[in-house]
């Protein structure tokens, strides 16, 4: 960056008595005000002396000037540094805006302290996440209290939040649509219907009042003084989209001159078609036509209840049952810009009043392009208020209009570092559809389709001991999406689907069954396709009964344990780890040698040692207690009578010396 500041100082001053024929500068400036920013950068670049081959030559634009115009000089270089690294950003070209951005942030001046905070912004955009991260905590540091700072803490947590997630990426399948769909100027908003794909195109068209752009013999495209050749219409193709050849057309729906056209959507039968209309700088709206034949109605406004000249309201999109047009609006009444709302569709095609989705959905930034599933009840919609990759990202919530689930940000690659929105399923469980992004776009959104996969995590649950199937046992799974649960029927299978290969514990419980858990780590979800099938058993108890472990053996006439003896108490680790509530009292007992008082001494210090032991592998001893029983409880005789004769049993003796657990508390 020095080397670069020192470039155009030298550079600056050798250029001071320069002169342009054209004052490029202005004609930027002038374009950038009506926010044609394209050719706003195009101009700057003309006024900056920019090529291809000096991406950092950037010399200040000027006419004949002395040294007491230096000042005036260097300010119209700053200020046309600054408005190309905001047209880039404005026309969504990052790698650009992250370029000239970079000069910006070293500008004294304070009224371009915003240049950092775009600077992070651009880098976020482009993947780069740990410099984004650095470059917004920077902007923080320096403008404490600013509005900006807190959008900042944001973006460092979507940072943080998109590393991980590409750590993790979900099962999708994102394909590009070929390039006749994928046309010149924004294609987006898909729909399917039947047979037939719909879909929005600003590509340009032969309008007499437009002209496409236009390149010199050297190449330098020149903008055309005249308006931008970029209209928004609806576009169709019918067939599979997989092909090189396909035939794309314009929907033939008549509307007024200069007025432009998108995201339509249709009604169940397909004989109404909903979409967003506006001109020039007047609000957007959204107006209807109805299918007759071949042909299409005069659009009308769909009512007062959507439309207004005093608000936005955009992005239709109609229930599977008719009943229902949900679309994004920017009218009073909800939480920040574009919310989401939804109003009822009478018999007659009418509306109802509009009604806003709630805080649950609708943040203080942007809402757009609602999806509803009316079979899985799901909302797919997108939004630039939440934690996610930046930009709008593709959320889901599950719901009935009324009430919702919190919305979930659906990952990487479904979502990307820019702008993803309008999904469309065809499918009726939602899992195959399209999308529009600009993730591999320069400057606009593309049409590409998704498929959902999922990982399916199954098996049998069964009793240890019996070997029988366990019905009504609890299974929950989980992940960093949260929690899943599953209760057993009959047949004790339990079934579970995640999109993601993400580190999983599964947690199966039942009553007066010892509960386990069992981890899958990535490493063995990454090998797997679609599929893992494990089945597991639980061991059953009684509360207060005690149960023996088996060749826990003592030191002789000591308390202190084997070394095997502690890889059987090894065993109840586990079982604790599992069961955080539980409590559990260990027994020791003694065969009748020796006196009563020297056996329960004996048995006391064994069992306590136990619990020192469990204590030492981090169960805490609040959770256990200890008890010698001397020779008290006998599970076996310490003599048998042989011939009307005492004899030593020593099987017998061996039994009774044993160490014993019993769940107290569960």
């Amino acid at each position: 960056m020095k080397k670069i500041l020192l470039f155009l100082l030298v550079a600056f001053g050798s250029y001071a008595n320069a002169q342009f024929v054209v004052n490029y500068k202005k004609v930027a400036d002038t374009y950038f005000e009506n926010k044609d920013y394209y050719a706003a950068s195009t101009f700057y670049k003309r006024a900056l002396k920019i090529t291809g081959d000096t991406t950092y030559a950037i010399l200040p634009y000027g006419k004949e000037r002395n040294s007491t115009s230096d000042n005036r000089a260097i300010e119209d270089y700053e200020g046309s540094v600054y408005n190309l690294a905001e047209s880039s950003r404005l026309y969504r070209e990052y790698n650009e805006a992250e370029k000239y951005y970079a000069v910006a942030i070293t500008f004294s001046n304070t009224k371009y302290r915003k240049a950092l905070f775009y600077y992070a912004e651009s880098l976020r955009a482009n993947k780069k996440f740990n410099l984004a991260i650095d470059a917004f905590q920077q902007y923080i540091q320096r403008n404490p209290g600013d509005a900006l700072a807190k959008e900042a803490q944001k973006e460092i947590e979507s940072c943080n939040f998109a590393i991980e997630e590409m750590r993790f990426p979900r099962m999708v399948q994102v394909k590009k649509l070929p390039a006749n769909l994928n046309g010149l100027g924004s294609n987006y908003a898909p729909v399917k219907l039947n047979n037939e794909f719909y879909f929005t195109s600003s590509r340009p068209i032969a309008v007499a009042s437009k002209r496409d752009l236009v390149k010199t013999d050297a190449g330098d495209v020149q903008v055309s003084t005249k308006s931008n050749p970029f209209i928004n219409n609806i576009y169709t193709a019918k067939g599979e989209l997989n092909g090189s050849d396909i035939a794309v057309k314009m929907v033939d729906i008549n509307f007024p001159k200069n007025v432009e056209i998108a995201a339509p959507a249709f009604s169940p039968n397909g004989t109404v078609a909903y979409f967003t209309a506006w001109k020039d700088k007047e609000k957007y709206g959204i107006y209807s036509s109805k299918k007759t034949g071949d042909k299409w109605s005069d659009p009308q406004p769909v009512g007062l209840q959507v439309n207004s000249k005093d608000f936005n309201s955009a992005q239709p999109f109609v229930t599977s049952d008719g009943k229902f047009l949900l679309f994004s609006s920017d009218r009073s009444g909800g939480y920040g810009k574009f919310d989401l709302w939804y109003c009822a569709i009478r018999e007659d095609g009418s509306l109802g009043q509009a009604v806003n989705f709630g805080p649950a959905i609708n943040t203080a930034d942007d809402e757009r392009a609602p999806y509803y599933n009316s079979l899985t009840k799901k909302l797919l919609f997108s939004t630039d208020g939440r934690i996610g990759f930046g930009g709008l990202d593709f959320f889901e919530s599950e719901g009935d209009l009324i009430t919702w689930s919190t919305p979930k940000n659906l990952g990487y690659p479904f979502n990307s570092s820019k702008d993803d929105l309008y999904f469309t399923a065809i499918d009726d469980s939602g899992t195959r559809g399209y999308i529009s992004s600009d993730r591999e776009s320069s400057c606009c959104l593309e049409l590409f389709e998704v498929k959902k996969e999922y990982l399916s995590i199954s098996g049998i649950l069964t009793d240890c001991k019996t070997k029988a199937p366990l019905a009504d046992a609890a299974v929950t799974l989980t992940n960093a999406e949260g929690p899943q649960k599953y209760t057993t029927g009959t047949d004790g299978v339990y079934r579970f689907k995640v999109d993601s290969k993400r580190p999983i514990k599964l947690l199966f419980a039942k009553d007066n069954y010892f509960a386990i858990t069992r981890n899958y780590p990535y490493e063995e979800l990454a090998k797997a396709d679609t599929l893992i099938y494990k089945d597991y058993c639980l061991s059953p108890f009684k509360l207060g009964i005690p149960m023996a472990l088996d060749n826990v053996y003592y030191e002789f006439n000591s308390a202190e344990l084997t070394e095997p003896s502690k890889k059987v108490l090894d065993f109840l680790i586990p079982i604790m780890e599992d069961n955080p509530e539980m409590e559990i009292e260990l027994g020791s007992h003694t065969d009748n040698i020796g006196t009563d008082e020297y056996n329960l001494d004996l048995s006391n210090r064994r069992a306590k040692s136990c619990v020192d032991y469990l204590e030492s592998k981090g169960i805490a001893a609040s959770r256990m207690t200890s008890k010698g029983y001397g020779e008290s409880m006998p599970i076996a005789p310490n003599e048998i009578v042989v011939k009307r004769k005492k004899k030593d049993n020593p099987e017998g003796r061996a039994k009774n010396r044993r160490t014993e657990f019993k769940v107290t508390k569960k």
